[in-house]
């Protein structure tokens, strides 16, 4: 039940974010890269991670090491693609990214991606991120 929920869950984050970039004014049929988080403190689980999702079709980062707030140490890295904001395709990345995660218990993070202004509008906006 709880992948179900968790599911649930994402797929609102999905609909909810392209919503507030869209009513924001960005561009409605821009390709965008959309960059999902994958973490993890045991670095081994994560690069098995991240060769499941290079091999499910998602461009790789390089991995990354952060220190947490508490000290302790995490490992992360995104699995990036190209996607016009279709709530369909974002959902299909989304739960193949949750089953890679789940299979190498690592944490999935989310997804975040630049703001595309319309024609003729020069505005700055930072990564809209979860």
């Amino acid at each position: 039940m709880k992948q179900i929920d968790e599911k649930a869950e994402w797929h609102a984050f999905n609909q909810e974010t392209i919503d507030a970039l869209l009513e924001d004014g960005s561009e409605a049929d821009a390709q965008y890269t959309i960059e999902h988080h994958l973490a993890s403190s045991d670095f081994d689980q994560l690069e098995k991670a991240a060769v499941d999702a290079f091999k499910a079709g998602f461009e790789v980062s390089d991995a990354e090491e952060l220190t947490l707030d508490d000290g302790g140490l995490v490992f992360c890295f995104d699995a990036v693609v190209e996607r016009k904001l279709e709530r369909t395709a974002l959902d299909k990345d989304v739960e193949s990214l949750l089953v890679i995660a789940d299979k190498h218990d690592v944490h999935y993070d989310g997804w975040g991606t630049y703001f595309m202004p319309r024609d003729g509008e020069e505005e700055e906006y930072d990564e809209l991120d979860d």
